[in-house]
């Protein structure tokens, strides 16, 4: 598996906003997902009917913050969850909560690297 980013979500404490911003400046189709969470999708790359992208790129979210100091989150694609959680904490990076599973999507860990900068771990669903 490659260890790239696949996944990212921008936080915002107006969503209309920057709906408008991003779809104006680059095209980016935003959708209230559906579901009982206030999530967005953004398609930066047409995807099909199991929202696999159609072609190269990244698609990602955005949600309403409920705090300031969120930032923009990238998701880098792995084998094992647990085994990458291991391998953050003994490289001096932190584990930020607990992993948590996304229905249909698979299971997630945010974490800090050592220099406190943010990013987000994915294991995938194998289908």
């Amino acid at each position: 598996m490659d260890h790239t980013p696949v996944h990212f979500e921008i936080p915002t404490n107006n969503v209309e906003k920057l709906k408008k911003f991003y779809s104006n400046l680059f095209g980016w189709k935003i959708e209230k997902s559906q579901g009982p969470l206030d999530y967005w999708t953004i398609e930066t790359v047409p995807v099909n009917e199991q929202m696999k992208p159609l072609r190269p790129g990244i698609n990602g979210g955005m949600y309403k913050s409920e705090y300031q100091n969120f930032k923009q989150i990238n998701y880098i694609s792995v084998e094992n969850i647990d085994d990458y959680i291991k391998e953050v904490e003994s490289l001096g990076g932190t584990i930020q909560g607990e992993k948590k599973q996304v229905p249909n999507v698979g299971w997630i860990a945010h974490a800090l690297d050592p220099e406190g900068n943010p990013f987000a771990m994915l294991q995938p669903i194998k289908v």
